[in-house]
């Protein structure tokens, strides 16, 4: 029973080693002639402006759960496709029936995203803040102070 994985560790084996040697070949074959711009970090060939530890937007880690839920949905298509073409006829129609269920099911959440805008990057007008009129603001609480004033010290 065990023969028929030694193929599958032998490939991992050689896999393993392959991978570790090319690491260590590298590091002592290579040449070594560390600089100041070779030691600095490395960001896309652009200096590196501000801070790394910035936020993230939350629509950005939305659109990466929903690409995994889809991504994990489709990856059961191909276990059932398997089945499918070697199932008797009787199986076959009811699997139909079944996967026509789970595909429509799919469809409803990928609407669903689709009206409530999940996958637009841009804010839309009413997720966008307000703008606020700072001189307006202003001399609203420089007649609120005033009257303020009037009131704690009649004439």
């Amino acid at each position: 029973m065990l023969n028929t994985y030694i193929p599958v560790l032998v490939l991992a084996v050689l896999a393993a080693v392959l991978a570790v040697g090319m690491v260590v070949l590298s590091f002592l074959l290579g040449p070594k002639r560390p600089d100041a711009r070779k030691v600095s970090a490395y960001e896309c060939g652009v200096t590196p402006v501000g801070s790394a530890r910035e936020r993230f937007p939350v629509k950005f880690f939305l659109v990466a759960m929903l690409f995994i839920i889809f991504d994990v949905e489709t990856i059961f298509l191909y276990p059932w496709a398997v089945i499918f073409k070697d199932a008797p006829k009787s199986v076959q129609l009811f699997n139909l029936m079944e996967m026509g269920v789970f595909i429509a099911i799919l469809f409803v959440g990928y609407f669903y995203m689709l009206g409530t805008r999940a996958l637009e990057w841009e804010e839309s007008e009413r997720a966008q803040p307000r703008r606020v009129n700072l001189s307006a603001v202003a001399q609203r609480l420089d007649a609120a102070t005033v009257s303020r004033e009037e009131v704690a010290s009649p004439n």
